[in-house]
């Protein structure tokens, strides 16, 4: 069964970059949301191996709020998020919500981004 991940508030070039290095590094499909709502409606609907969040949704707030809820609804905890920002400091407060270590754009196409993704995904 083809792994799924769900890409959530990023532009579409970022978008695209995310999109083309998962599906073809691991042969996963994705699937795209924009906002909070949207990403917990398509989660309730459908099952994900993975969330990817970015810090700033691009249609505007924040990923933390994101995540938290996702974390803090029972049947969505389970499912493993990482936050995408180039900085330590949110991705610090990403796990501290329950998110999984991330990564940033700038690490996008770095062989530890791989390995983060190959837990989920491999």
């Amino acid at each position: 069964m083809v792994k799924r991940v769900l890409d959530v508030g990023n532009c579409s070039a970022d978008h695209a970059a995310i999109r083309g290095l998962v599906e073809k590094t691991f042969g996963v499909t994705v699937s795209r949301a924009h906002g909070e709502q949207d990403a917990l409606a398509t989660l309730r609907a459908e099952r994900f191996d993975l969330v990817l969040v970015n810090r700033l949704l691009d249609r505007g707030g924040e990923g933390i709020q994101v995540i938290t809820s996702i974390k803090n609804d029972p049947s969505l905890a389970d499912v493993p998020v990482m936050l995408i920002t180039n900085y330590a400091e949110h991705q610090r407060l990403a796990v501290q919500a329950g998110a999984e270590y991330g990564f940033g754009k700038a690490e996008l196409q770095a062989d530890s981004t791989r390995a983060k993704l190959a837990r989920f995904l491999g």
